[in-house]
Formats: C-alpha cells, sequence, structure tokens
C-alpha cells in the first residue's frame, strides 16, 4: 500500500491501541480495491481525547474516524448531529464531518450484529430476542433489533439501572414494541446474545443458563477473544446454530465504507482478504 499526498486519513482512535483489528481488515481492502486511503491507529487516553478528535477534524485529507473504547460514550457528547442508534445506544463508534464544518455521529455494532444473523438466514422480524448486557454493545444491539422490528425485546444487566434506562429509550422511540427488563432466561426466546464481557478472561462465569437454550435457538456473542467462546461451545451442545463475535465486526464494515462515502464490498471480501493474526490472506473469489 502505498501512502502519497493525496491519501485520505481514517483515524481510529482509542487506548491502548495493541489490540486493535481494523487496520488489519480495512487497509487490505483498500489497496486491493485501488482506494487511497488508510486507517491509522491513534493512541488516545480519556483526558486528552476531546480535544484530539476535534483536532483530528481540523486536517484537511481526514475522511473520517473509527471510535473505540473507551471512548464510545464521551463522543455523544462532542457531536453536533447523532444517528437514531446514537441516541438510544448513547454511544458513537464512527465519526464524519459534514460539508458545513459538523461533526456527525452513527454507531454500527448493533447493525453489524443484524446483518450477521440475516446472513445466517434469520429475519429479525417478529423474533423474540434477549439481550444480556445493557453497556455500549448491548445498547446497540438493542437499538439494532428494535429498528428490524423483532416482536419482543428482553434485556437485562447486573446494573439494573442500565437496563431499565435502555429499555425507556427504546419505548420512547418504538413505542409499539414488547419491551422487558428481566433476569437472563432465555426461554421462549428466539435469538439470545451475550452483550457482556463475560468471556474475554480465562475462568469467567457464563452469562446465563445454558441448560435453559433449546436447539431452535439463534446464540451470539460479541467477545471476540476466541472465535468459540465458553458459551457459545455450551450453546452448541445444547444444539443451537451460533454466531460468532467476528461476524459483527465484519458485517458492521460495509456500513462504515457507506456512512465515509467510499466504495462499499461484502463482510465475504473483507475476510478473505484481512490480515487477522493467525489467519493467512487469501485472494478473493472472482
Amino acid at each position: 500500500m502505498n501512502i502519497t499526498g493525496t491519501t485520505e486519513l481514517i483515524a481510529h482512535i482509542g487506548f491502548p491501541t495493541h489490540a486493535f483489528k481494523a487496520p488489519l481488515i480495512y487497509n487490505p481492502y483498500f489497496a486491493s480495491a485501488g482506494i487511497d486511503a488508510v486507517v491509522v491507529p491513534m493512541g488516545c487516553d480519556a483526558p486528552n481525547y476531546e480535544r484530539v478528535l476535534r483536532s483530528v477534524f481540523v486536517l484537511s485529507n481526514i475522511r473520517g474516524a473509527l471510535i473505540t473504547m473507551p471512548h464510545k460514550v464521551s463522543t455523544v457528547a462532542l457531536l453536533d448531529e447523532a444517528s437514531l442508534a446514537v441516541q438510544i445506544a448513547g454511544a458513537c463508534n464512527a465519526v464524519k464531518r459534514a460539508a458545513d464544518g459538523r461533526l456527525v455521529g452513527d454507531l454500527f455494532d448493533g447493525e453489524g450484529f443484524v446483518r450477521g444473523v440475516r446472513r445466517k438466514g434469520v429475519e429479525p422480524a417478529g423474533q423474540r430476542v434477549l439481550i444480556v448486557g445493557a453497556g455500549g454493545v448491548g445498547c446497540a444491539i438493542a437499538a439494532a433489533f428494535a429498528a428490524a422490528d423483532v416482536g419482543a425485546l428482553t434485556v437485562f444487566d447486573v446494573r439494573a439501572a442500565a437496563a431499565e434506562s435502555l429499555a425507556q429509550r427504546l419505548r420512547q422511540h418504538y413505542p409499539r414494541l414488547d419491551i422487558r427488563v428481566a433476569p437472563p432466561d432465555p426461554s421462549g426466546h428466539d435469538i439470545v446474545v451475550n452483550a457482556t464481557p463475560l468471556g474475554m478472561q480465562p475462568g469467567d462465569p457464563l452469562p446465563l443458563d445454558t441448560s435453559r437454550l433449546q436447539p431452535s435457538m439463534l446464540v451470539g456473542d460479541v467477545v471476540m477473544r476466541e472465535e468459540t467462546t465458553p458459551f457459545l461451545a455450551a450453546a452448541q451442545a445444547r444444539g443451537c446454530r451460533t454466531q460468532v463475535g467476528l461476524d459483527m465486526l465484519f458485517e458492521q464494515i460495509p456500513a462504515y465504507l457507506a456512512f465515509f462515502g467510499l466504495p462499499v464490498t461484502t463482510a465475504d471480501t473483507l475476510r478473505q482478504l484481512a490480515r487477522l493474526p493467525g489467519q493467512p490472506a487469501r485472494s478473493p473469489s472472482p
């Protein structure tokens, strides 16, 4: 990949940066497609974040910014315009500068998860969904499922106030949706999602009682530490179809590309070109 005086920048801002995967996915695609852009990791801690974000968007060759932890929530207050997903979730992971200089933000974690569900042949409309975890990613997934016209949505978080707050925001924008705050019992649901960090560390407890899972359920996890987390392994043992955390990552990137006004590709092409550790690069199928 050649970086020249015409190359546009996409800042990937977060802290720390050592686990960033986006440059290993976007940049091989940009090189393959002849797109004169590059994703650049930018390590920035919380005290300096507002100043850094505003400074980045002073650059004449900035195309946008990918925002990751710990800045997804604090970004919302810095925006001039926020999507509905951002308003419901209270978090933002993509920022661009409008023609008039305003900072516009959106959130694609949830859309990526729902796109992954659809690619597995499951249409969310009318489905009964349980989401365990009402942090930034859980809120994003809840907002995306609500927009996809699910039949019912149950949310749970060990922080009861966080789950109640999410439910209230969802009711405000989707008053006809059946939204409940309840214990994480998967019984009676069609789609079950772990949107907590449980599974990131060895020995973590499972997010719910997997003995109550049924083979008819689609079970998803947002944790990317390993492809088949202990939670997904338990779900597979119960005969469930599963969705891994990396599916959400790859499926949301086409939405990012569209948001930034760049040529869009498929999640399959991105997977084939990616240079993630332990995954040799492959040429995309003709």
